[in-house]
């Protein structure tokens, strides 16, 4: 460090009121103490400020000396707002999803990064497991997740609801078993598990998906819609999936019955407070997905007060 940064509050503060005595009432200090200090740096310097009976005069060596006290002071507000978390549209944001809220919210992210050009998202699609490991190990601040954690690490608080939906070709009609029958299913790797946990509220008694044919098979959310627009089968799958899809004219969902609806976890890690600018992103997603979710009060900055 070029000077020590009370020495250098001295110096700023007495440039700025042109007064040793103003100075010292300022930084609490004894006028005896503000002398030392600027006598320190012109020691190192050479003369900073000349003294005259009512007031004090910068030189050269001292405007130079105060251009840098200002850029120290502006890094060391910079530094506060970055370990406060509050510069809330500049800076990266980490977030971790399962893939069907993902894939939604994924395109809305970007929309917003590129009306903020100073955030980076930084987002990752991964399976509940993964989302809650992530955010325990701190490689991302904010996860979604379907499955509740009970680890005492991390905050847990319901943030969206996503359905289960029956999709099938737009011009089918679905009323019965017999019509899935006749239709087959598309899986996926949760599918057999949605179809029948929403089966068991629709329709009662029945064998299971795993009587019906099966006519295809993603593990790839984004193209899971793809061959029941073609009309080759229905498929079950969360309705932030569907609403992802780039064609929604050419499917249908059937909305009789029950419904089966799974609660979106938003997590982060309890230790710490959520950043300014996760706040930010978070209350853009819960307007995206239509959510009471409001953001808790901003922590304050941290360091603070007048000089470098």
């Amino acid at each position: 460090m070029i000077a020590k940064p009370e020495w250098l509050r001295s110096f700023a503060t007495t440039a700025e009121l042109g007064s040793f005595t103003r100075a010292a009432q300022r930084l609490d200090l004894t006028q005896a103490a503000v002398s030392q200090h600027i006598r320190a740096l012109e020691a190192r310097f050479g003369p900073l400020l000349i003294r005259r009976p009512r007031q004090v005069e910068v030189t050269p060596a001292g405007r130079a000396l105060l251009g840098y006290c200002a850029e120290v002071d502006r890094a060391a507000r910079c530094l506060a707002a970055r370990l406060a978390g509050q510069e809330e549209r500049r800076g990266e944001i980490g977030l971790i999803t399962p893939g069907s809220v993902g894939l939604f919210l994924y395109p809305l992210l970007l929309d917003l990064q590129q009306a903020q050009r100073g955030l980076v998202v930084r987002h990752r699609f991964a399976p509940d497991a993964e989302v809650i490991e992530a955010v325990l190990d701190s490689r991302y601040e904010l996860g979604l997740t379907a499955r509740r954690p009970d680890d005492p690490r991390l905050e847990v608080a319901a943030f969206a609801q996503e359905p289960l939906e029956l999709v099938v070709p737009a011009g089918e009609a679905v009323t019965g078993w017999a019509d899935l029958q006749r239709l087959g299913f598309i899986d996926h790797p949760d599918g057999q598990a949605m179809a029948n946990r929403l089966f068991s509220q629709r329709f009662g008694r029945h064998p299971g998906v795993q009587a019906l044919p099966c006519h295809g098979f993603s593990n790839q959310v984004s193209l899971l819609l793809e061959p029941v627009a073609r009309g080759l089968g229905f498929t079950v799958l969360p309705r932030y999936a569907r609403r992802a899809f780039p064609r929604p004219e050419a499917v249908r969902v059937v909305e009789e019955g029950a419904p089966v609806v799974d609660t979106l976890w938003l997590i982060h890690r309890a230790e710490w407070p959520v950043s300014a600018r996760a706040r930010y992103v978070l209350g853009h997603l819960a307007a995206w997905m239509g959510c009471a979710w409001t953001a808790a009060p901003a922590p304050e900055a941290a360091g603070g007060g007048r000089g470098p």
